[in-house]
Protein backbone atom coordinates (compact mmCIF):
# COMPACT_ATOMS: atom_id res chain seq x y z
CA UNK A 1 0.00 0.00 0.00
CA UNK A 2 2.82 2.38 0.88
CA UNK A 3 4.52 1.61 -2.43
CA UNK A 4 1.28 2.38 -4.29
CA UNK A 5 0.84 5.70 -2.47
CA UNK A 6 4.38 6.73 -3.38
CA UNK A 7 3.97 5.79 -7.04
CA UNK A 8 2.76 7.79 -10.04
CA UNK A 9 -0.80 6.47 -9.60
CA UNK A 10 -1.35 8.99 -6.82
CA UNK A 11 -0.77 11.87 -9.23
CA UNK A 12 -2.98 10.26 -11.90
CA UNK A 13 -5.80 9.36 -9.51
CA UNK A 14 -7.62 12.77 -9.57
CA UNK A 15 -7.61 12.75 -13.36
CA UNK A 16 -8.88 9.16 -13.48
CA UNK A 17 -11.69 10.01 -11.03
CA UNK A 18 -12.75 13.10 -13.02
CA UNK A 19 -12.71 11.17 -16.31
CA UNK A 20 -14.70 8.34 -14.74
CA UNK A 21 -17.36 10.75 -13.47
CA UNK A 22 -17.53 13.03 -16.50
CA UNK A 23 -16.91 10.61 -19.41
CA UNK A 24 -17.04 6.90 -18.61
CA UNK A 25 -20.01 6.88 -16.21
CA UNK A 26 -22.31 8.89 -18.55
CA UNK A 27 -21.24 6.66 -21.44
CA UNK A 28 -22.17 3.52 -19.51
CA UNK A 29 -25.51 5.01 -18.46
CA UNK A 30 -26.34 6.11 -22.03
CA UNK A 31 -25.34 2.67 -23.34
CA UNK A 32 -27.66 1.02 -20.81
CA UNK A 33 -30.57 3.33 -21.68
CA UNK A 34 -30.18 2.44 -25.37
CA UNK A 35 -31.33 -1.07 -24.35
CA UNK A 36 -34.35 0.26 -22.45
CA UNK A 37 -37.59 2.07 -23.44
CA UNK A 38 -36.51 4.96 -21.18
CA UNK A 39 -38.66 8.08 -21.43
CA UNK A 40 -37.96 11.29 -19.55
CA UNK A 41 -41.63 11.48 -18.58
CA UNK A 42 -41.54 7.94 -17.14
CA UNK A 43 -38.38 7.44 -15.01
CA UNK A 44 -39.39 3.88 -14.07
CA UNK A 45 -38.76 2.75 -17.69
CA UNK A 46 -35.02 3.17 -17.05
CA UNK A 47 -34.97 -0.23 -15.34
CA UNK A 48 -36.82 -2.19 -18.04
CA UNK A 49 -34.42 -4.09 -20.31
CA UNK A 50 -35.70 -4.65 -23.87
CA UNK A 51 -32.51 -5.82 -25.57
CA UNK A 52 -31.90 -4.57 -29.10
CA UNK A 53 -35.49 -3.43 -29.68
CA UNK A 54 -34.53 0.25 -30.06
CA UNK A 55 -31.88 -0.64 -32.64
CA UNK A 56 -34.33 -2.90 -34.49
CA UNK A 57 -36.90 -0.11 -34.60
CA UNK A 58 -34.36 2.21 -36.19
CA UNK A 59 -34.00 -0.08 -39.23
CA UNK A 60 -37.58 0.79 -40.18
CA UNK A 61 -37.46 4.40 -39.01
CA UNK A 62 -37.82 6.60 -42.11
CA UNK A 63 -36.85 9.86 -40.37
CA UNK A 64 -33.68 8.30 -38.99
CA UNK A 65 -32.41 7.01 -42.34
CA UNK A 66 -33.24 10.27 -44.11
CA UNK A 67 -31.29 12.21 -41.46
CA UNK A 68 -28.51 9.63 -41.65
CA UNK A 69 -28.22 9.95 -45.45
CA UNK A 70 -28.44 13.74 -45.27
CA UNK A 71 -25.63 13.76 -42.67
CA UNK A 72 -23.36 11.61 -44.86
CA UNK A 73 -24.10 13.81 -47.89
CA UNK A 74 -23.55 16.98 -45.85
CA UNK A 75 -20.28 15.59 -44.49
CA UNK A 76 -19.02 14.57 -47.95
CA UNK A 77 -19.78 17.89 -49.66
CA UNK A 78 -18.61 20.06 -46.75
CA UNK A 79 -15.31 18.21 -46.30
CA UNK A 80 -14.43 18.33 -49.99
CA UNK A 81 -15.27 22.02 -50.36
CA UNK A 82 -13.37 22.88 -47.18
CA UNK A 83 -10.40 20.96 -48.58
CA UNK A 84 -10.50 22.82 -51.91
CA UNK A 85 -10.91 26.26 -50.34
CA UNK A 86 -8.40 25.54 -47.57
CA UNK A 87 -5.82 24.32 -50.07
CA UNK A 88 -6.34 27.41 -52.22
CA UNK A 89 -5.91 29.73 -49.24
CA UNK A 90 -2.82 27.85 -48.03
CA UNK A 91 -1.19 27.99 -51.49
CA UNK A 92 -1.97 31.70 -51.78
CA UNK A 93 -0.59 32.63 -48.37
CA UNK A 94 2.47 30.44 -48.92
CA UNK A 95 3.30 32.50 -52.04
CA UNK A 96 2.98 35.82 -50.21
CA UNK A 97 6.11 37.11 -48.54
CA UNK A 98 4.79 40.43 -47.20
CA UNK A 99 2.65 40.41 -44.00
CA UNK A 100 2.34 36.62 -44.05
CA UNK A 101 2.13 36.40 -40.25
CA UNK A 102 -0.74 38.89 -40.24
CA UNK A 103 -2.58 36.89 -42.91
CA UNK A 104 -2.07 33.68 -40.96
CA UNK A 105 -3.63 35.35 -37.93
CA UNK A 106 -6.59 36.65 -39.96
CA UNK A 107 -7.04 33.20 -41.46
CA UNK A 108 -7.79 31.85 -37.98
CA UNK A 109 -10.46 34.49 -37.36
CA UNK A 110 -13.53 32.30 -38.16
CA UNK A 111 -12.29 29.62 -35.74
CA UNK A 112 -12.60 32.09 -32.85
CA UNK A 113 -16.40 32.09 -33.04
CA UNK A 114 -18.46 29.43 -31.29
CA UNK A 115 -20.76 27.38 -33.58
CA UNK A 116 -23.81 28.94 -31.89
CA UNK A 117 -22.60 32.44 -32.72
CA UNK A 118 -21.75 31.39 -36.29
CA UNK A 119 -25.27 30.00 -36.71
CA UNK A 120 -26.79 33.21 -35.33
CA UNK A 121 -24.67 35.40 -37.64
CA UNK A 122 -25.52 33.42 -40.76
CA UNK A 123 -29.19 33.21 -39.81
CA UNK A 124 -29.21 37.01 -39.87
CA UNK A 125 -27.36 37.09 -43.22
CA UNK A 126 -29.88 34.68 -44.81
CA UNK A 127 -32.98 36.13 -43.15
CA UNK A 128 -35.86 36.46 -45.63
CA UNK A 129 -36.90 40.00 -44.66
CA UNK A 130 -33.98 41.82 -43.04
CA UNK A 131 -31.08 39.60 -44.10
CA UNK A 132 -27.95 41.22 -45.54
CA UNK A 133 -27.96 38.98 -48.59
CA UNK A 134 -31.55 39.72 -49.62
CA UNK A 135 -31.01 43.44 -49.03
CA UNK A 136 -27.96 43.22 -51.29
CA UNK A 137 -30.02 41.47 -53.99
CA UNK A 138 -32.74 44.15 -53.79
CA UNK A 139 -30.15 46.83 -54.52
CA UNK A 140 -29.61 45.20 -57.92
CA UNK A 141 -33.29 44.66 -58.62
CA UNK A 142 -33.19 40.92 -57.90
CA UNK A 143 -36.11 39.43 -56.00
CA UNK A 144 -35.23 38.14 -52.52
CA UNK A 145 -34.82 34.41 -52.00
CA UNK A 146 -36.31 32.24 -49.23
CA UNK A 147 -32.88 31.08 -48.09
CA UNK A 148 -33.99 29.39 -44.88
CA UNK A 149 -37.45 28.27 -46.07
CA UNK A 150 -36.74 26.51 -49.34
CA UNK A 151 -35.39 23.00 -48.71
CA UNK A 152 -32.47 23.16 -51.15
CA UNK A 153 -31.48 26.74 -50.27
CA UNK A 154 -31.72 26.05 -46.54
CA UNK A 155 -29.35 23.09 -46.79
CA UNK A 156 -26.95 25.13 -48.92
CA UNK A 157 -27.12 28.01 -46.42
CA UNK A 158 -26.21 25.73 -43.51
CA UNK A 159 -23.38 24.27 -45.56
CA UNK A 160 -22.09 27.78 -46.38
CA UNK A 161 -21.97 28.65 -42.67
CA UNK A 162 -20.20 25.38 -41.83
CA UNK A 163 -17.63 25.85 -44.60
CA UNK A 164 -16.96 29.48 -43.66
CA UNK A 165 -16.30 28.61 -40.03
CA UNK A 166 -14.10 25.56 -40.64
CA UNK A 167 -12.14 26.06 -43.85
CA UNK A 168 -9.38 27.66 -41.80
CA UNK A 169 -8.69 24.26 -40.14
CA UNK A 170 -7.67 22.86 -43.53
CA UNK A 171 -5.85 26.05 -44.45
CA UNK A 172 -3.72 26.07 -41.28
CA UNK A 173 -2.75 22.40 -41.49
CA UNK A 174 -2.02 22.53 -45.22
CA UNK A 175 0.00 25.72 -44.83
CA UNK A 176 2.09 23.94 -42.20
CA UNK A 177 2.62 21.13 -44.71
CA UNK A 178 3.61 23.56 -47.46
CA UNK A 179 6.13 25.26 -45.20
CA UNK A 180 7.71 21.87 -44.43
CA UNK A 181 8.16 20.73 -48.03
CA UNK A 182 11.88 20.51 -48.95
CA UNK A 183 12.91 22.97 -51.65
CA UNK A 184 15.43 20.74 -53.45
CA UNK A 185 12.90 18.46 -55.25
CA UNK A 186 10.90 21.48 -56.42
CA UNK A 187 13.97 23.29 -57.74
CA UNK A 188 15.18 20.11 -59.45
CA UNK A 189 11.79 19.66 -61.12
CA UNK A 190 11.83 23.24 -62.42
CA UNK A 191 15.34 22.76 -63.78
CA UNK A 192 14.06 19.66 -65.64
CA UNK A 193 11.41 21.83 -67.30
CA UNK A 194 8.31 20.95 -65.24
CA UNK A 195 5.59 23.59 -65.19
CA UNK A 196 3.75 24.74 -62.05
CA UNK A 197 0.93 22.18 -62.42
CA UNK A 198 3.37 19.28 -62.82
CA UNK A 199 5.34 20.42 -59.75
CA UNK A 200 2.12 20.64 -57.72
CA UNK A 201 0.76 17.29 -58.93
CA UNK A 202 3.95 15.22 -58.58
CA UNK A 203 5.75 16.86 -55.64
CA UNK A 204 3.61 19.26 -53.61
CA UNK A 205 0.40 17.23 -53.45
CA UNK A 206 2.03 13.90 -52.38
CA UNK A 207 3.83 15.74 -49.58
CA UNK A 208 0.54 17.31 -48.49
CA UNK A 209 -1.52 14.10 -48.45
CA UNK A 210 -0.71 13.19 -44.80
CA UNK A 211 -1.77 16.69 -43.73
CA UNK A 212 -4.94 16.44 -45.82
CA UNK A 213 -5.98 13.20 -44.16
CA UNK A 214 -5.20 14.57 -40.69
CA UNK A 215 -7.47 17.53 -41.43
CA UNK A 216 -10.12 15.18 -42.87
CA UNK A 217 -10.05 13.07 -39.70
CA UNK A 218 -10.45 16.09 -37.42
CA UNK A 219 -13.21 17.68 -39.47
CA UNK A 220 -15.14 14.47 -40.14
CA UNK A 221 -15.61 14.03 -36.38
CA UNK A 222 -16.91 17.61 -36.08
CA UNK A 223 -19.22 17.54 -39.11
CA UNK A 224 -20.64 14.09 -38.27
CA UNK A 225 -21.95 15.52 -34.98
CA UNK A 226 -22.99 18.92 -36.34
CA UNK A 227 -25.76 20.40 -34.20
CA UNK A 228 -25.26 24.01 -33.13
CA UNK A 229 -25.28 25.71 -36.53
CA UNK A 230 -28.27 23.71 -37.80
CA UNK A 231 -30.26 24.31 -34.62
CA UNK A 232 -29.59 28.05 -34.67
CA UNK A 233 -30.28 28.60 -38.38
CA UNK A 234 -33.28 26.38 -39.12
CA UNK A 235 -34.00 24.18 -36.11
CA UNK A 236 -34.14 21.26 -38.54
CA UNK A 237 -36.88 22.90 -40.63
CA UNK A 238 -38.63 23.48 -42.89
CA UNK A 239 -40.62 20.32 -42.09
CA UNK A 240 -37.49 18.51 -40.80
CA UNK A 241 -35.83 18.79 -44.24
CA UNK A 242 -32.54 20.19 -42.89
CA UNK A 243 -32.46 17.84 -39.93
CA UNK A 244 -29.12 16.09 -39.47
CA UNK A 245 -28.47 13.10 -37.27
CA UNK A 246 -27.66 14.98 -34.07
CA UNK A 247 -30.56 17.42 -34.39
CA UNK A 248 -32.84 14.40 -34.84
CA UNK A 249 -31.28 12.80 -31.76
CA UNK A 250 -31.86 15.99 -29.77
CA UNK A 251 -35.51 16.22 -30.86
CA UNK A 252 -36.12 12.54 -30.13
CA UNK A 253 -34.52 12.71 -26.68
CA UNK A 254 -35.60 16.10 -25.34
CA UNK A 255 -38.74 17.02 -27.29
CA UNK A 256 -40.33 13.60 -27.76
CA UNK A 257 -38.77 12.44 -24.42
CA UNK A 258 -37.71 9.09 -25.96
CA UNK A 259 -34.24 9.02 -24.43
CA UNK A 260 -33.67 5.30 -24.92
CA UNK A 261 -34.32 5.55 -28.66
CA UNK A 262 -32.23 8.74 -28.89
CA UNK A 263 -29.25 7.03 -27.24
CA UNK A 264 -29.53 4.14 -29.69
CA UNK A 265 -29.32 6.71 -32.49
CA UNK A 266 -26.33 8.27 -30.77
CA UNK A 267 -24.36 5.04 -30.71
CA UNK A 268 -25.07 4.42 -34.39
CA UNK A 269 -23.79 7.95 -35.05
CA UNK A 270 -20.67 7.18 -32.99
CA UNK A 271 -20.04 4.10 -35.12
CA UNK A 272 -20.36 6.32 -38.23
CA UNK A 273 -17.73 8.69 -36.82
CA UNK A 274 -15.42 5.79 -35.94
CA UNK A 275 -15.79 4.38 -39.47
CA UNK A 276 -14.78 7.71 -41.05
CA UNK A 277 -11.89 8.04 -38.59
CA UNK A 278 -10.54 4.58 -39.44
CA UNK A 279 -10.91 5.27 -43.16
CA UNK A 280 -8.96 8.53 -43.04
CA UNK A 281 -6.38 7.02 -40.66
CA UNK A 282 -5.85 4.16 -43.12
CA UNK A 283 -5.41 6.65 -45.97
CA UNK A 284 -2.99 8.63 -43.80
CA UNK A 285 -0.84 5.54 -43.22
CA UNK A 286 -0.86 4.82 -46.97
CA UNK A 287 0.23 8.39 -47.77
CA UNK A 288 3.09 8.16 -45.26
CA UNK A 289 4.22 4.86 -46.78
CA UNK A 290 4.31 6.41 -50.25
CA UNK A 291 6.44 9.29 -48.95
CA UNK A 292 8.81 6.91 -47.18
CA UNK A 293 9.23 4.84 -50.37
CA UNK A 294 9.95 7.99 -52.34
Amino acid sequence: MKKFLNGPWVLLLPTVIVLACVVFLPLLISLWTSFTPFKLTRPDTLYKFVGFRNYERLFGNYDFWVAFGRTVLFLTIALNLELVFGLGIALLINKITYAQKTLRTLMMFPMMFSPILVGFQWKYIFNDNIGLLNNFLREFGISPKPWLVDTFLANMSIMAAEIWSSTSVFAILLLAGLMGIPKDPIEAAKVDGCNSWQVFKNITLPFLMPFIFIAMTIRSLDVARAYDIVQMMTGGGPAKRTELLWTLISRTGYVDAKMGLANAMSYISIFLSIAFTFFFFYKLMEARKILSYD
